[in-house]
């Protein structure tokens, strides 16, 4: 199971959220099947976008792509850090 964990510093998060929630059709069309945004507990402008794919290669495509490196630039993100994973285990205690 394909998952992108993205760690950025945004300028504005109600700025940066408008954008996002605007992109979530060209993410699903990606290939993202579903995501969770935290924020780190002392920086609300500091998120982590965590997200499932329909492959790691979709999800690269998508995130390395000139339409989205400009909605990023719209959005106030600053160096983001793209870590792609795959699920080794998950559990529920």
């Amino acid at each position: 199971m394909p998952h992108v964990l993205i760690i950025h510093e945004v300028e504005d998060y109600t700025a940066w959220k408008h954008i996002f929630d605007n992109a979530a059709n060209i993410r699903k069309n990606a290939g993202e099947q579903n995501y969770q945004v935290l924020k780190f507990a002392d920086d609300a402008n500091h998120i982590v976008h965590f997200s499932q794919w329909s492959s790691i290669a979709n999800a690269k495509a998508f995130f390395e792509s000139p339409e989205l490196v400009e909605i990023r630039k719209q959005a106030g993100v600053k160096a983001p850090e793209f870590m792609y994973l795959d699920l080794l285990e998950e559990g529920v205690l």
